[in-house]
């Protein structure tokens, strides 16, 4: 089906729906790379390094599976919307109390605790749009609703453009006075999103089996316990590859290129463009190539971008700042091409018994066991600098190397359900897709 004939089959809930979820995944990204933009400001008002600021962004990410099991736990037990609500206030409400940190120590602690509620969005939102969609229009959504990281990172940019341009006077801490605008996207939840049908379909087969969300999620577990495994793995490589070549991309243009907001702000905008045209159309495309073939191609032709993102090469005709805008554009439209594909493809693997937890929570375990790429890469920027001036050229490069070539093996010794309908357990199993001669692939099923 085409991509007009897909937007047009979705009827009022299912549009709200998934436009509840989009906009809860783009103002949470919104407010985490807040961060990124003003790392050198933080570091010069709270006089510590530049990686001890970098360091509290792996922080965030490492406590991100805390709200992930937490709020996939209520997921399950409650259902998706008030869950939802309750974590996007969480974040919101956190992120105001960041612009009024007296110091490093209260900061490093609020950000800390903006990873937990962060943590929780990603699963709640997928698993309620997903759940809303019919199965032919998931490769498509899947694409839309993941770039509402892109989205996100794109708007942060704006407003820090808009901050330090118009009113350059008041600081980084106005970056996160603004961050509590997610808040008001709970109005709209609560008003227009009805709760999953899936999970209302769940809870009535319960009721007839006398039985809970927490003992189907023990069983789920231990009987999908390979498949756990897999999937947070592949999302190691996932996290590694994103958060890797995106949260120090302000870093190296202003730390090491010595970019101005203008500049800074230009080809972090131009890369987002390219990650949400890219997620897009590698989501929309994966429906028909299968999820993870369209995931392999995505990252074998990013490898071939590394060089020209991080200046090592040079388009002819173009000076390097165009020509590191064009790689940036290219790089991410690669990097969430594969992520496009993320939230249909987990949320199909997923035992529907548990689906409100075990996306977000793998996702998220993911972001604990990539957490540290961040740091590691400014640390390395640093060790390679010379002058005082950290080299994150090489960094990004090696890292990203590594984390392309990781997602493609996890990638092609997995398999995938595509078609699989979301409906409760036992009534249907998945149609899992792959190679059948795959001992591991067997395991994964």
């Amino acid at each position: 089906m085409s991509v007009f004939t897909l937007l047009g089959s979705l009827n009022r809930d299912q549009r709200n729906t998934f436009l509840a979820s989009f906009l809860g995944w783009t103002l949470d990204a919104f407010d985490f790379f807040l961060v990124s933009f003003v790392t050198l400001r933080i570091a010069g008002e709270f006089k510590v390094a530049l990686s001890a600021v970098v360091f509290t962004t792996a922080l965030t990410l490492m406590l991100r599976p805390v709200g992930a099991l937490i709020f996939g736990i209520l997921a399950d037990r409650f259902g998706r919307r008030i869950p939802l609500m309750v974590d996007i206030i969480c974040y919101s409400i956190i992120e105001l109390l960041t612009a009024f940190s007296p110091n490093y120590v209260v900061f490093l602690i609020l950000r800390v605790l903006f990873g937990i509620a962060m943590g929780g969005e990603w699963g709640l939102g997928s698993s309620l749009a997903m759940e809303a969609l019919p199965a032919r229009a998931r490769g498509l959504f899947s694409g839309i609703l993941q770039q509402g990281y892109a989205c996100g990172y794109l708007l942060g940019a704006i407003v820090y453009y808009l901050v330090f341009t118009i009113f350059p006077s008041v600081g980084w801490r106005a970056m996160f006075i603004v961050g509590v605008l997610p808040a008001l996207l709970v109005v709209f939840i609560r008003t227009k999103v009805p709760e999953s049908p899936v999970w209302t379909q769940r809870q009535e087969t319960l009721r007839a089996q006398q039985g809970s969300a927490w003992s189907g999620m023990v069983e789920a577990i231990k009987n999908h316990w390979v498949l756990f495994i897999y999937v947070i793995l592949l999302m190691t490589a996932f996290n590694s590859l994103s958060h890797g070549t995106q949260d120090n991309l302000p870093n190296f243009l202003q730390a090491q290129l010595k970019l101005g907001v203008a500049s800074t702000s230009t080809i972090t905008v131009i890369s987002n463009i390219g990650a949400i045209i890219g997620g897009t159309l590698f989501g929309y495309y994966s429906q028909q190539w299968g999820r993870r073939r369209a995931i392999i191609i995505a990252c074998v032709l990013g490898l071939i971008m590394i060089p020209l993102w991080v200046g090592f090469i040079r388009i002819p005709g173009l000076n390097l700042l165009a020509s590191i805008a064009t790689g940036a554009f290219l790089l991410q439209f690669m990097v969430q091409g594969a992520w496009g594909v993320i939230p249909a493809h987990l949320n199909e693997l997923s035992p529907t018994d548990v689906r409100g937890t075990f996306p977000g929570f793998a996702y998220q375990l993911g972001n604990l066991f990539a957490a540290q790429i961040v740091f590691l890469e400014a640390v390395m920027a640093e060790n390679f600098g010379t002058k005082g001036t950290p080299d994150f050229a090489i960094a990004l490069a090696i890292f990203s190397l590594g984390a392309f070539i990781a997602v493609i093996i996890f990638t092609a010794i997995g398999r995938e359900a595509r078609h699989v309908e979301f409906i409760a357990s036992g009534e249907q199993e998945p149609v899992l897709e792959g190679s059948s001669s795959s001992t591991l692939g067997d395991a994964i099923s």
